[in-house]
């Protein structure tokens, strides 16, 4: 039993939803070829959207600090999206 009301499980699989949100992303650029920093813009928003959602959750299912960690994740894709459109031949995404 979990003195937070929130089981082991269930913090991991929220957790893992965001990884397969942006390994779902990552498959399907690859499949129709759309640009990196396209791709990668898409990745940092799922990134804010889980995030927010995680913050937003009803009750005392709130994850602070996996969001935060979310939030910074999609700065950094961000940033990588940034220098993906500016320079494409050096975005190694």
């Amino acid at each position: 039993m979990s003195h937070t009301g929130v089981d082991v499980i269930d913090f991991i699989l929220f957790t893992i939803y965001p990884v397969i949100a942006l390994f779902c992303i990552e498959m399907i650029s690859r499949i129709i070829k759309i640009p990196k920093w396209l791709k990668l813009t898409t990745q940092g928003f799922v990134s804010i959207g889980f995030a927010v959602a995680y913050l937003t959750f009803p009750g005392d299912t709130k994850f602070p600090l996996t969001a935060m960690v979310l939030i910074a994740l999609g700065l950094a894709i961000f940033y990588q999206a940034r220098r993906a459109k500016s320079n494409p031949e050096n975005s190694i995404y």
